[in-house]
This record gives C-alpha cells, structure tokens and sequence, in this order.
C-alpha cells in the first residue's frame, strides 16, 4: 500500500542518515543491540533480581516470556518487512536506484519485523527493573526523603529512556528495523509489564498452573501457524528472504526463527515452574540462610558464573527438531539452575561450613 511504502521509504532515509553521519558510535550502537537482546534477560538480569527480591524475578520471567510471545504473535499478524530485504523488493526506486544499506553480522535476522523483539524485551524488562527498585523508595516516609524519592523518580526512569532509545536506535542503524517497528515494540513491552503489575496470582503459581501455560502458549501459536497454513498464509515468508538478501550466508542464525524463540521461552517459563516448586528451592531460598546477605551474594556470583558456561553449549542446527527439543532443554536449566540448583549447593556448602566451626 502508498501508505505503507511512504512509511518504509522515510524510514530507509532515517536508516540512511544514521549509518553515514554516526558510524563513529558503530561499536556503541552493536552493544546497545545486545543489551537489548532478550536472551539476556534470563543470563544476566534474572539470576541478579532473582536473589535480591524473589517475586520481581519470578515476574521478570514471565513478562518476558509472555512479552516474547505476544511478539511473535503480533509479529505474524503484521508481517512486517525488514529494511535490508525491504529496499531490494520494494518496486518504488526507479530503475535499479535502490539505496544501499550497510549490514552487520547480527543484521540478519529471519523472522518478521514488526513490533521489534529486542525493544519489546528490553522496555518490559526494564520497566519492570525500574518500578521494582521505586517501590523500595516509596516506603521511605519523611521530608528529605520525598525529595529523593522524587530524584531518584527522575534518575531512574531517565536511564529507561536512554536505554530504550538507545536500543531503538542501534536496531535501526543496523538495518535490522524500521523506526515504527522500535517504537511499536517499546509500547508494547511497556503494556505487557503493566499488565503484569496488576497479576499477583503468578508469584504462588503451582507446577500445574506453569505447565497449563506453558502448554495454552505452545497449542496458541502452533494452532495459529497451522490455521494461517490452510489458509495457504506462509507465516514463514521472511526466512527465504532473510537468506536470499543477506550480505553474508554466515549470518543468517537458527536462533532468530519464529519457532526457536517460542521453544526457547517455553523452557525457560518451565525451567522457572520446575525451580520455584522443588523441594531445593524450598530448602535454601525459603531456608534461615535465605535472609544472609552473603547467602545471595554467592547464589549471584555463582549463578552468573555458571550461565556463562552455558553459553558455551552449542546446539546443533543441523536437524531442526532435534535442535528444538535441546533448545527446550538448555533454556529450562537456565532458571532451574539460579533458583534450585545453585542456592541449594551454597546452603550446603554453608551448612557443612557452620558445622565445622561449630
């Protein structure tokens, strides 16, 4: 449509303007990106909040993943073209004059591109962060501490905005979206997390509750595939094109399709679901050591350190259910292991410690 292509042409000109007049930011911009990224929410930012306030990091979890979710619904409903594909499709430039866009290794991405995953992620997740550390000032009651409510008010939700800008920026500067996408994708992650802030039955979820949803979520999205399949609707159009405009082959990545992000999360809801209702979790996180402060410092140093290693497990891609079922499998340890494996291990450790002194 006119409209659309209107969109899309002042967006390649945004794009455009970015690559030749802030190239001096490159490095700044491709480490916004991964900030950004959603994958980090569950390596870096959970097992941080998770020791220091056990509700904000259960529901951290789930905004992201919901939040994930709803993207790559929304994603599938708008089929939103993605710019680096987009200039070499589009019919608008006359005679062969399309303009050139710069891409980057972690341009490529297969899915959709609208609303942007990594805005979506980023906004809700920080959204959360954010009201999460303001109601620890509410509380604080006298004059002067109005005053730094209101200061840290101001600080914090600034830091959102130049982060979510940022994020929004590099995104766009590598050609991976256009500006409506980031922007569609902020808001949308800001809903998602206020919704959440209104749904206190997530925190005492039992098992069954996590695997329902992790199964409503499942059957939810394969049945809308498969209904949009019959339809004769490809809902994975943009993977060819995604290969086809790719500056280089190498950079085209299993973990960006559709499917992957799905199984991915689900793990990772589970992983959660599995954790929080083990007899571990029990043990250590509910346990007299759980109040220590060098009890969480531990658990954090210990659970960063031990999903970096996972970070190292590469998973094959060459069979793709194979490489689904392990997705599943590897993301659901993540947070098994920050809220069970490894505080049960440091509360032994203490206790055998305490022994010896005794």
């Amino acid at each position: 449509s006119i409209k659309m292509d209107l969109l899309h042409s002042n967006g390649v000109l945004i794009i455009q303007h970015l690559q030749r007049d802030y190239k001096a930011y490159q490095d700044f911009l491709n480490f916004m990106s991964y900030v950004g990224d959603p994958r980090n929410i569950f390596s870096i930012y959970f097992p941080l909040w998770f020791q220091l306030n056990q509700v904000v990091g259960t529901k951290m979890i789930w905004v992201a993943v919901i939040g994930d979710w709803f993207n790559l619904i929304f994603k599938w409903i708008l089929f939103g073209h993605r710019p680096y594909w987009w200039v070499q499709e589009t019919m608008i430039y006359p005679n062969q004059s399309s303009p050139c866009l710069e891409q980057f290794p972690i341009t490529c991405e297969t899915g959709p591109g609208s609303p942007s995953g990594h805005a979506m992620g980023s906004s809700c997740v920080w959204y959360i962060m954010v009201t999460a550390a303001l109601s620890y000032t509410v509380r604080w009651k006298d004059k002067s501490a109005v005053t730094l409510h209101r200061l840290t008010w101001s600080f914090l939700w600034t830091i959102f905005w130049i982060i979510q800008i940022s994020v929004c920026i590099s995104r766009v500067f590598i050609a991976t979206h256009f500006p409506h996408q980031v922007i569609l994708g902020v808001v949308a992650g800001i809903l998602v997390a206020e919704a959440f802030e209104h749904t206190p039955a997530i925190q005492t979820a039992s098992l069954r509750m996590y695997i329902k949803t992790n199964l409503f979520l499942f059957i939810f999205a394969l049945g809308f595939y498969l209904v949009l399949k019959l339809l004769d609707i490809d809902l994975l159009w943009s993977v060819p094109k995604a290969k086809k405009w790719c500056a280089n082959p190498e950079w085209i990545n299993i973990d960006t399709t559709p499917f992957a992000g799905l199984v991915r999360n689900l793990g990772a809801l589970f992983g959660l679901g599995l954790g929080i209702n083990s007899e571990m979790f029990v043990t250590s996180c509910k346990g007299k050591n759980s109040c220590k402060i060098g009890f969480r410092i531990l658990c954090i140093a210990a659970s960063l350190a031990t999903l970096q290693l996972y970070n190292f497990i590469r998973i094959p891609t060459h069979t793709e259910y194979l490489f689904y079922i392990l997705s599943f499998c590897k993301s659901a340890a993540m947070p098994l292991t920050v809220v069970a494996l490894v505080p049960y291990c440091v509360h032994s450790l203490m206790r055998t410690a305490e022994k010896k002194h005794n």
